[in-house]
């Protein structure tokens, strides 16, 4: 199967990321490769995103985010104050 990762926003205000084993595993492997050479990746639904996501709802009142981006922040930079 496919891996499927869904981040949405629940009518109660919380960020819910739902996913199936493949799309944990990829999500989890991005996550790991992250370094000071490599501080981000970008998630979404259109052609182009490292980590290509689902646009499917798992409720009607889901509001389903089609685009994000994970950002490596090591704590070295944070105590030099280096912006993002």
């Amino acid at each position: 199967m496919s891996p499927r990762i869904t981040i949405y926003m629940s009518e109660r205000g919380e960020l819910e990321i739902w996913l199936n084993e493949q799309g944990r595993d990829l999500l989890v492997r991005e996550l790991r490769a992250l370094s000071e050479q490599s501080d981000h990746f970008h998630l979404g639904t259109f052609d182009g995103a490292e980590i290509k996501m689902s646009d499917r709802a798992y409720r009607p009142t889901d509001k389903i985010v089609h685009s994000a981006k994970v950002c490596f922040r090591p704590d070295d930079w944070d105590r030099h104050g280096l912006p993002l």
